[in-house]
This record gives C-alpha cells, structure tokens and sequence, in this order.
C-alpha cells in the first residue's frame, strides 16, 4: 500500500469514527463571543476582559482608528474602540486575531506549511473584507473571518501528518490530501465551533466553482472571488480559469475581467485590512 493511501484510509477512519480530533479555538476568542452572546454584555464589561491581552487591546484600537473605517474622532482607549467598532464586529476581529496563534507547530516541515497558509488565509481576509465593504451588503467583519477559516481543515490534517513522520518527506502527496479533504474537515470544525450556517458554508462552497444559489452574494461567494483575485494575471491555475463562468462574480457585480489590485482605492483598502491583520 503506498503512503498516500495508508495515509488517507487512516484520516478517513478518523473522520468517520470521530477520532479526529479538531481545534479548539484560543480561550480568549471562546470568552468573548461567549460574552458577545449575553445580551446584558456592555462595551466596559468587554473592555475589562479583553484588557487583560494588552497586545490584542491596542490592536482593537488599532484597528478602531484606520482609515477603514473612515472614523472622524481619534480612538485612544479600548472601550471607545468598542463602541466604536460594535459587540459583534469585535467578536469577529477578537477570533481572526486570536486564531494566528493556531498556525504554528513543532516540526519546522509544518510550521513553515502552517505560516504559509496563515499568510495566504490574511491575504484572502484582506480582499474578502474590502470586497463585502465595496460590492456587497454582507458585514466586512464576517466576510474577513470567512477568509480566515477557510482553509482551517488543514490544521488537522498536518497535525496528524506531524505525528506520522512518513508524510512529511512526501509535500506533493501531502498537498493532494490537503486538497481533498480540508474543505469537509473545515466545515465539521466551524460546526463544532458553532459558528453561524453563512460561514459553516465557505471552506466547502468557496472552491465549488460551478456553484449557483438564489439570492444576493453571500459570504462564500466572496471568498471565491477573492481567492481567485489574489492570482489576477498571474500564471497560477485560478488565474488561468475562466472567470465567466463563475457566478460568484455576477452576485457581486463584479466584471470577471477586472482585477480589483488595479482599481486604487480598493487597493489600498486591501493594503490597508492587510496590515491590520498583521
């Protein structure tokens, strides 16, 4: 048996049997949607818990203050931020932040592969965001964490490659089983999450090209575009497809001829969700 299948009939048998085991997300981004949830919840109460994370703190300020958002008055205390931001857009950007801790590891084999994904994962948040803000009339926020978790099913797929050895020396069978399967462990992750329905959709419905659904954009639409918008003119295979036959574009009104880096302002907004994703 090669290794590519005794590889694969061991994560399916850990799939089926629910033995796989999934991440967790960070206890930081557990805490505050569960205080997000709590309709008594105020801007302070959520000011004092995340305080205690000076780093993720100023970053909400950070974020609070770019030009983004188009604020008028200058942002110079968490709670402010908050109100500024509102509850839920702060639980959205508390649990993108909070996850780049997830994309690391022992081995430097898959640390490198988990960065990198981390690295592409921030900058189809980045377009993601900037395309609901401009083409949709779906929340940025969401549609940024929708890019985040995309490709979330990986994580245990390379775990557990980690843990075997054999696949490591192997990248383009690993790569082919990552392929294969991270959209389906994706969407059992953000279920065991209990993220809402529009983005338990997105790792699965992001990469189904020949997807058709009634009704306005919805946040796997987005991704789509966006991952496809990364490789604008490029040699990449998803810069090569056909892009008039994706109807994800048409959901947006978006022209599948135009790049959207060429078009400035939304270049620069990318540019800009980018740095604030770090």
């Amino acid at each position: 048996m090669s290794v590519e299948q005794q590889f694969l009939d061991e994560l399916l048998d850990a799939i089926k049997h629910d033995r796989l085991t999934l991440p967790t997300l960070p206890e930081v981004a557990l805490r505050v949607r569960e205080a997000v949830d709590d309709p008594d919840v105020s801007a302070g109460k959520l000011a004092s818990m995340i305080s205690q994370d000076a780093a993720l703190a100023a970053r909400i300020i950070k974020v609070a203050n770019s030009p983004l958002l188009r604020g008028r008055v200058p942002v110079d205390n968490l709670q402010f931020a908050i109100t500024r931001l509102g509850l839920t857009f702060v639980r959205n950007l508390v649990t993108g932040l909070a996850m780049q801790q997830m994309f690391q590891a022992t081995s430097d084999v898959v640390d490198r592969r988990l960065r990198d994904s981390w690295q592409n994962s921030t900058e189809i948040a980045s377009i993601s965001q900037v395309l609901a803000q401009h083409y949709t009339k779906l929340k940025p926020d969401q549609a940024m964490l929708a890019g985040l978790v995309h490709e979330i099913g990986m994580l245990p797929i390379l775990a557990m490659a980690e843990e075997t050895g054999d696949l490591l020396n192997h990248p383009d069978i690993l790569n082919r089983i990552i392929d294969k399967l991270h959209p389906k462990i994706g969407t059992a992750i953000l279920t065991a999450w209990d993220f809402p329905p529009e983005l338990i959709a997105v790792p699965e419905g992001c990469i189904d090209y020949g997807r058709s659904h009634p009704g306005p954009a919805d946040y796997a639409d987005v991704v789509t575009v966006a991952r496809l918008q990364k490789y604008a003119g490029t040699e990449h295979a998803l810069g090569q497809m056909d892009w008039s036959t994706i109807q994800a574009f048409g959901k947006l009104g978006l022209s599948a001829d135009v790049a959207v880096h060429d078009i400035e302002e939304i270049n620069m907004d990318i540019a800009e969700a980018k740095t604030l994703l770090g």
